[in-house]
């Protein structure tokens, strides 16, 4: 039945009423709401129970992981009061003299720089305190070294030494750099120490294989020794270890005074002169002459200073130049502007014909200064490819 606009509303509902037209609409619709509300519970029903499970299984896995994060907390507390009481029950067995101030440990050699930063000669510092500070930190130590061409044959005495005298009763990574894998020498070492060899090309020029030590030093500190190892310490290959070398030398930027220099005016040290150079310093600036033979620190300040080097050894190569005294020129410059932390005194690189030659030439005994030479620079030999 239509609507009829002349009919009205209220005469159109009874006449549909009286016709039983909504009875039987009705009829037909109930079974059909009474599924959808049928339905609709069944849906409601089985959305709780998921929920309901959801929330004993999320229960569950929260007071399990709150559980586990509880005992590693509790593990890591014991762990640290038992690595405080560790050092204090250690440092507390350590028996020495009181330090004064009045009573500095040397008089004959400088100790301190002007920045504060000390100058390490034997006899200015107690290995025993060092040794405990520095076996809480559990660190790993490198010592890198290049030996390219002819110079492999000093590889073997350069890690026997080391092994016996360098960093005793630490971790320790040999990282050496060699165009000559196969000649890389397999010894026994102490425990906890290994040799890790990295092949690099070689050049018939010896120049340029000294310099590329700063580049590859940068590049490995970078993307893969920063991950081994806490410390870097940088050797020639040519000398010899002959003394303790301990974590006394350890600092984040250590340098080492070169013998030829020690006492000397900076105006005749063999600093690169040219201005055209990276690596120029003029004759009214300078600290200290520093060996290119040894110098070392964090893996962090090592990779500084080599990038930094390198990018001048780049740079003076683009214009033609080469600098006077090669990686060393560039490492002198460097630290002239970032100064080391600690110097390690000529005891740490020791040159007896270089001590002689001083004590003629300008009547300075160092051999009386020398209390313990710990390395020693091997008498230098001739190769064919210099």
């Amino acid at each position: 039945m239509h609507f009829t606009p002349s009919l009205g509303r209220g005469r159109y509902l009874r006449a549909l009423t009286d016709s039983g037209y909504i009875y039987r609409t009705w009829a037909m619709a109930r079974p059909l709401w009474a599924l959808c509300r049928q339905y609709s519970s069944l849906r409601q029903v089985t959305f709780l129970l998921i929920t309901l499970l959801l929330a004993i299984f999320g229960y569950g896995y929260w007071r399990q992981k709150s559980q586990i994060h509880k005992s590693e907390l509790i593990r890591a507390s014991v762990a640290s009061e038992g690595k405080h009481r560790l050092r204090d029950t250690q440092l507390s067995k350590l028996i020495y003299p009181q330090p004064s101030v009045l009573t500095p440990t040397r008089r004959d050699v400088i100790v301190l720089t002007s920045w504060l930063a000390p100058i390490v000669w034997e006899g200015t510092f107690n290995i025993g305190i060092l040794n405990k500070q520095f076996q809480l930190q559990n660190d790993t130590i490198g010592l890198t070294v290049f030996a390219l061409r002819n110079h492999t044959v000093y590889l073997e005495q350069f890690l026997r030494s080391a092994d016996t005298f360098f960093m005793v009763g630490y971790r320790v990574n040999f990282y050496v750099f060699t165009d000559q894998p196969h000649a890389v020498p397999r010894l026994p070492l102490r425990d906890e120490r290994k040799v890790i060899t990295f092949q690099i090309p070689s050049f018939e020029h010896s120049l340029d294989n000294s310099m590329q030590r700063m580049k590859f030093i940068s590049v490995y500190s970078k993307q893969r020794l920063r991950e081994e190892v806490a410390y870097l310490v940088c050797s020639d290959v040519d000398v010899t270890f002959q003394n303790a070398v301990g974590v006394e030398i350890l600092s984040p930027l250590f340098a080492t005074l070169h013998l030829s220099f020690y006492m000397s005016n900076r105006e005749v040290f063999r600093y690169e002169r040219r201005p055209k150079s990276q690596a120029y310093i003029p004759k009214d600036e300078g600290d200290f002459y520093y060996t290119g033979s040894l110098f070392g620190g964090s893996v962090a300040e090592i990779h500084r200073l080599t990038a930094a080097c390198h990018q001048m050894i780049v740079t003076d190569k683009s214009n033609n130049i080469e600098a006077l005294w090669h990686d060393e020129s560039y490492l002198n410059k460097y630290l002239l502007y970032h100064k080391p932390t600690k110097i390690l005194s000529s005891e740490y690189m020791f040159n007896k014909k270089m001590a002689f030659e001083r004590w003629v030439s300008d009547h300075l005994n160092l051999f009386s200064l020398i209390r313990n030479a710990k390395i020693l620079e091997l008498p230098e030999k001739r190769h064919a490819d210099t």
